[in-house]
């Protein structure tokens, strides 16, 4: 019988050492995003069906990547209006797969989701 161990880990950074871990993180992963989202058709004027494009909502939020079946599904990046911004994979709408999200109040999340929530290994960091 195999056991498998999943962990979480909270780690508490300098700020001014979390700023810069966490911008060569976002860099990394937008480059991934700029890579992939082209590999589906660019959509129409607002038409989001199997492809990949830029949305952006009435509240200031903006998503860019893929869609399928008028959801975020695949690669993208979800800058929301409160400041916080999710970089990785998406499924039917929710995070989902490995990702990057930093919220409003500084803190990081990087690692694995699932159904929109964190969720196998990932490192989650606190800001002061």
């Amino acid at each position: 019988m195999t056991s498998l161990t999943r962990t979480h880990a909270v780690v508490f950074l300098p700020p001014e050492s979390y700023d810069l871990r966490m911008n060569r993180i976002l860099i990394l992963l937008a480059m991934l995003v700029v890579g992939n989202v082209y590999a589906l058709p660019p959509c129409p004027p607002d038409v989001f069906h199997n492809c990949s494009g830029t949305q952006t909502f009435a509240n200031g939020s903006q998503y860019v990547g893929e869609y399928k079946d008028g959801k975020f599904h695949g690669q993208g990046t979800l800058t929301v209006a409160d400041g916080s911004k999710y970089v990785g994979k998406f499924k039917d709408g929710k995070y989902h797969g490995q990702g990057a999200r930093t919220f409003a109040n500084g803190a990081s999340y990087v690692g694995e989701l699932k159904d929109g929530k964190m969720h196998g290994q990932g490192t989650l960091t606190v800001a002061n």
